[in-house]
């Protein structure tokens, strides 16, 4: 009996050990995340709470039993939308109807049309007078229903000299401003939005999306002719997948397919998008979760909605997540995930395909795999980001400290919540608490203007003396060097004997080379001058330069607050040994007249620049702002092609090449590192693959 006893304990605690695995995995994508300034990810409170799932029980009068229902669920559903007064309706695409229902899922009624049948309808849009519109995507049209059902007009393809013969009027979507006027996103459309007056009339495409263009694609216009580039893949812009509004006349749109950036748009009435970034890529994913592969697409966002607050809310269907961004467009926070295959799991999703909220902010997603609407509300932590962002947005920075701190107590990783407290701090004049809480919240122009309003305190308050500083130190030097300029220590000081050391010598050949490199690279090349000791620490002074930049360059210019050095190191010093090995297999073969010792000096001393710009640049990056960024910037670029025209000089002089051969040299060591690369790639590849053989005959070996 006690056997039995543990027999069975040992085989529960063995059953719990097979299913933690999945429970943890569906309770990790249950939760809600955010990303820092560095895209690092975050564990956030839940922002959402599943209420329940509606539209599982639909039932109808049956038409052989007037007195009996019999059971009529959803099949393939395509579009939901929640009209003002909170009451749902469902473009149930699979059974050719609308499904009318309460916003607890109580049937109200099932819209169809026995005169002229819907055929696989796809979206569904009512206005607040209770008109319905449906994109009827079979039948290629688009109507117009009163709140009993009646049609009142049919919309079909528009008629206009501004639409291309080949176009196809699929309707996927409807949407219906204040005015009345109809957007549509037709399937494969990629000239944007169809925009339709109230009497159908066509005014025009909107909100087309850009064609993405390929740095290969730019180099084929470039080079070829134009019956040429004519035969190729003709390149179009993604088709836009859905439409919405808000209360404030916006206009939302989606894109998947192989777009990248801009999937979510806010467009105003001339079709300018109005979201921050012009490139910014929207659509958030789990790193576990993030597809690999030659066939891997970003986030396919199939719909988008907008709730009270104007924060909108989008799906991605292949992902299964659902990401929030408040009204220009910032990353508030993502959750979701897909359920487990062979089951059905409450705020987990299967298929999401469209989503809405009503007047409560209480979200619906449908599901057309499920063929249900799960219901979410908001959880003290989302009501707690929505209020205090809110009140962010609209310039009521002090009103929102406090639940701003709220969300802090409820999550001390919160990105915006720094955010908000820092535009709070600067609206009082705290400038340096504003100065560190936008560097926690990652904003580099916040920090930049709070370090502006601190320097330009400081030197209102220290001009005085710093100016009779100048003044007088300016004065003084005249002075003492007019009165010095005869005396004998100065003339003992410019004729005092050279050192003779060869190491320090050449360190100051290193030097020398700034000023007059054509000088300093002969010298290398024919007075054999520079060693192999000078050049190895003039290349860890390069390192340690780079690390000091990266260390000590001021937020505003460089937002990493994390620096591997050991990263660093490699790639440092791999790209710079590939290009002396390349460049001395190239000169071997193309007529240089260098020796290795004699490229590895000279391709070291050409990097001084760094090191006597690099390092002052990033210490003085610290008293600058942003506002002065081309100076920064400037400087920087400057030292770049300082180096290079170093590194130029270098190959001509030292191989005694002219400037054609030069060029020629350059391109070739370029190539050469390249072959360089695919083939330790190809190396590493097949001797991890021997080495796994080996051991694998070993194991075979030793095991018989």
């Amino acid at each position: 009996m006690k056997i039995h006893k543990w027999g069975l304990f040992l085989s529960f605690i063995l059953l719990c050990a097979a299913l933690l695995p999945a429970t943890a995995h569906a309770s990790v994508k249950y939760s809600t995340y955010t990303k820092d300034s560095r895209g690092n990810l975050i564990w956030l409170q839940p922002a959402y709470f599943p209420l329940g799932v509606i539209g599982q029980n639909l039932s109808a009068p049956d038409p052989n039993n007037s007195a009996a229902m019999t059971s009529s669920p959803m099949k393939n559903p395509k579009d939901i939308f929640v009209d003002a007064k909170n009451e749902v309706y469902i473009a149930d695409t699979g059974n050719n109807r609308i499904v009318h229902m309460t916003e607890k899922g109580r049937l109200l009624r099932y819209i169809t049309l026995p005169e002229s049948p819907f055929n696989k309808p796809e979206g569904v849009f009512v206005t607040k007078d209770g008109s319905i519109y449906i994109a009827d995507t079979g039948n290629k049209r688009v109507l117009k229903l009163d709140n009993n059902g009646k049609v009142l007009q049919e919309y079909k393809r528009p008629e206009s000299r501004y639409i291309p013969d080949t176009f196809v009027f699929d309707p996927g979507k409807v949407m219906v401003d204040e005015r009345e006027f109809m957007y549509i996103a037709v399937h494969g459309s990629y000239e944007g939005l169809v925009m339709l007056d109230p009497k159908g009339k066509f005014q025009g495409f909107f909100g087309a999306n850009g064609t993405a263009i390929s740095p290969l694609d730019a180099l084929k216009r470039m080079l070829y002719t134009k019956k040429m580039y004519a035969n190729e893949v003709a390149k179009r812009p993604e088709p836009i997948n859905s439409v919405a509004t808000d209360k404030n006349g916006y206009i939302f749109t989606v894109t998947g397919g192989m777009a990248t950036t801009n999937q979510l748009k806010k467009l105003n009435v001339k079709g300018d998008n109005l979201l921050r970034s012009s490139s910014k890529s929207f659509g958030e994913i789990a790193p576990w979760d993030v597809p690999v592969g030659p066939t891997a697409t970003g986030p396919q966002l199939i719909d988008v909605t907008v709730d009270q607050s104007g924060n909108m809310i989008v799906v991605d269907q292949q992902n299964k997540y659902i990401s929030h961004y408040d009204a220009s467009g910032n990353l508030l926070y993502f959750w979701g995930g897909a359920s487990a295959v062979g089951s059905s799991q409450v705020g987990l999703l299967k298929s999401p395909v469209a989503l809405d909220v009503n007047a409560r902010n209480e979200l619906f997603v449908l599901d057309d795999q499920e063929n249900i609407v799960q219901v979410f509300r908001l959880s003290e932590f989302g009501q707690k980001v929505d209020q205090a962002n809110q009140l962010t947005l609209s310039g009521r920075y002090e009103a929102s400290e406090q639940p701003w701190n709220d969300v802090l107590r409820l999550n001390e990783q919160f990105a915006p919540a720094y955010l908000g407290l820092a535009k709070s701090a600067f609206k009082k004049e705290k400038y340096e608490e504003a100065k560190d809480l936008f560097k926690e919240a990652g904003d580099q122009q916040g920090y930049s203007d709070s370090f502006w309003q601190i320097r330009m305190q400081w030197l209102q308050s220290n001009f005085s003396w710093i100016a009779s500083v100048m003044l007088f130190g300016g004065i003084l030097y005249m002075l003492v060097d007019k009165f010095t300029a005869k005396r004998e220590f100065r003339a003992r000081w410019h004729n005092r004997p050279r050192t003779q050391n060869r190491f320090i010598s050449n360190l100051k050949l290193a030097l020398y080379v700034l000023k007059h490199p054509i000088d300093g690279f002969s010298a290398i090349h024919y007075e054999n001058k520079g060693s192999y000791l000078s050049a190895s620490i003039i290349l860890l002074g390069v390192y340690a330069s780079l690390l000091i930049s990266q260390f000590a360059t001021s937020f505003a210019f460089n937002p990493k607050t994390f620096v591997d050095i050991y990263s660093t190191f490699t790639q440092f010093f791999i790209a710079w040994i590939a290009w002396v090995v390349a460049n001395y297999l190239v000169s071997s073969i193309y007529r240089g007249e260098g020796r290795f010792k004699h490229i590895f000096i000279g391709s070291a001393y050409a990097l001084v620049p760094y090191i006597a710009i690099g390092v002052p640049l990033a210490f003085v990056s610290n008293v600058m702002t942003m506002s002065e960024s081309s100076i920064y910037h400037f400087v920087g670029n400057a030292m770049t092609v300082w180096i290079g025209l170093l590194i130029f000089w270098k190959i001509q002089n030292v191989h005694n090449y002219s400037f054609g051969e030069t060029v020629m040299n350059i391109i070739l060591t370029l190539c050469t590192m390249l072959v360089i690369g695919v083939l330790i790639f190809i190396i590493i590849g097949l001797t991890s693959d021997l080495g796994s053989l080996l051991y694998q005959m070993y194991q075979e070996v030793t095991l018989r």
